[in-house]
C-alpha cells in the first residue's frame, strides 16, 4: 500500500531513506495515498503530549505534542507538521495505514509475524510475552517481517501478512515480503515447548487486545470487531507455549 512523503529537507528524506530502507521505492506505482510533510522548529507545536484521533469534516485529525496532521481518506491528500524527528511521521503512518486498512477488513496488529515454508505466522502476546525473542530465535530460513508491528489484510484466499517498516526491540526493519497467513499463536513463556488450541471467544478476545486502531469513532470501531471476529472465524488461532531455545520453531508449521 504505497504513500507518497513530500518533504523539501534533503536532510529529512534522507532520514527517512536510511529508517525505512527497502520500504522506500521511488519507482512504485501510483499511490493509495500522498502525505505532504512541513518541519518546524521544537516547541512550535503547543498541543497536548496525548495523542488524539478524531474525524472532523471529513478529515482525520491527528494530534501529538510532537505533531500535527489531517487526513482525507477519501481524498486520498493529507499533510503533517512536525519536529524533524522519525518517531513523528512514523505514528502518523500507522494510523493512517490503521484507517485505511480498516475500510478493507485489515489491521494493524500489535504482534511479531515471519514467513516459514512460503507461510505466515502472527506471534501475539502480552507485553513481555516472547514476541521480539521468538524473532531473534527465528532460524536462518525464516524470514522475519516484523517484531513489533504486524500487517494483515484480505487476499486472494484467505488473508495475507506483510512484512513492516517499524523496528521493534531487535532495532530492525523487517522484510519487504509477503505470504499467505497461516495461523496465529498466542505466546506463553513456559517450561516447555507445545501447542495448546484456543476457542473462539478466547481468540477472539486475546487478538482484538492487539488490534492497533487509535480513532474514537462509534461505526469505524464497529467495523474493526466485525473484521476481527470474520478473521478469527477463518484463521486457526493457537496457544504457543515455549521456552527460549530456538527448537521452538521445529514446532511451528
Amino acid at each position: 500500500m504505497p504513500i507518497l512523503v513530500r518533504t523539501d529537507s534533503a536532510d529529512f528524506a534522507r532520514l527517512l531513506e536510511n529508517r525505512y530502507g527497502t520500504f522506500v521505492n521511488p519507482t512504485r506505482p501510483r499511490p493509495v495515498f500522498e502525505l505532504d510533510v512541513e518541519l518546524v522548529p521544537l516547541g512550535a507545536i503547543s498541543q497536548d503530549e496525548d495523542l488524539q484521533v478524531q474525524l472532523e469534516s471529513g478529515y482525520w485529525v491527528m494530534q501529538r505534542g510532537d505533531f500535527r496532521a489531517e487526513c482525507n481518506v477519501a481524498g486520498r491528500r493529507g499533510w503533517v507538521r512536525q519536529t524533524a524527528n522519525p518517531y513523528s511521521i512514523d505514528c502518523v503512518l500507522r494510523i493512517l495505514h490503521s484507517l485505511i486498512l480498516a475500510e478493507e477488513g485489515g489491521f494493524l496488529v500489535h504482534a511479531a509475524s515471519a514467513i516459514k515454508n512460503g507461510q505466515a505466522y502472527i506471534f501475539a502476546g502480552v507485553s513481555g510475552a516472547g514476541k521480539t525473542t521468538i524473532s531473534r530465535l527465528a532460524p536462518a530460513d525464516v524470514s522475519v517481517l516484523t517484531d513489533e508491528i504486524s500487517y494483515v489484510r484480505p487476499g486472494r484466499r484467505g488473508y495475507e501478512a506483510f512484512g513492516t517498516p517499524f523496528a521493534g526491540e531487535l532495532a530492525r526493519i523487517g522484510a519487504n515480503l509477503r505470504a499467505e497467513l497461516n495461523s496465529v499463536y498466542l505466546l506463553v513463556q513456559g517450561s516447555e515447548n507445545k501447542i495448546e488450541p484456543v476457542g473462539e471467544p478466547e481468540a477472539l478476545e486475546a487478538f482484538l487486545r492487539n488490534v492497533l486502531f487509535f480513532a474514537h469513532d462509534r461505526e469505524l470501531v464497529e467495523r474493526v470487531f466485525q473484521s476481527a471476529f470474520n478473521f478469527i472465524s477463518r484463521v486457526p488461532v493457537y496457544r504457543l507455549v515455549f521456552v527460549p531455545d530456538a527448537k521452538v520453531w521445529e514446532l511451528i508449521a
